[in-house]
């Protein structure tokens, strides 16, 4: 099967930063949008960025917009969430996926449906 690497992930003190990053784990070039969630204990996975195969039309949850920027490098076939001014809420197992489909014109993939392709994630977690 088709498989995502999550990498990046670790302890960070609060104020801190990281990145993760994300590439296939085989041959697959994924010419889509990628999007990035993250799922805290007990908690429902939620949506955190997407970025279209161009590197435009970025979008940010309310919760990390301003402090996460989403990037990629299609050249290296891997995707990038640096996390800055992090938070002990951001403390969570983050996810990267790629989009299923191409929507033209004004979509953000914000969904997991949009999804048809997730890694098993890397675990952040932010010490206070």
């Amino acid at each position: 099967q088709v498989q995502l690497v999550e990498s990046g992930g670790g302890l960070v003190q609060a104020g801190g930063s990281l990145r993760v990053s994300c590439a296939p784990s085989g041959r697959t070039f994924f010419r889509t949008a990628m999007g990035w969630f993250r799922q805290a204990p007990g908690k429902e996975r939620e949506f955190v960025a997407s970025i279209r195969w161009s590197g435009g039309n970025t979008f940010y949850a309310d919760t990390v917009k301003g402090r996460f920027t989403i990037s990629r490098d299609n050249a290296e076939n891997t995707v990038y969430l640096q996390m800055n001014s992090l938070e002990p809420e951001d403390t969570a197992v983050y996810y990267c996926a790629a989009a299923r489909k191409y929507y033209s014109g004004r979509y953000y993939y914000t969904g997991e449906a949009d999804y048809a392709y997730w890694g098993q994630g890397t675990q952040v977690t932010v010490s206070s």
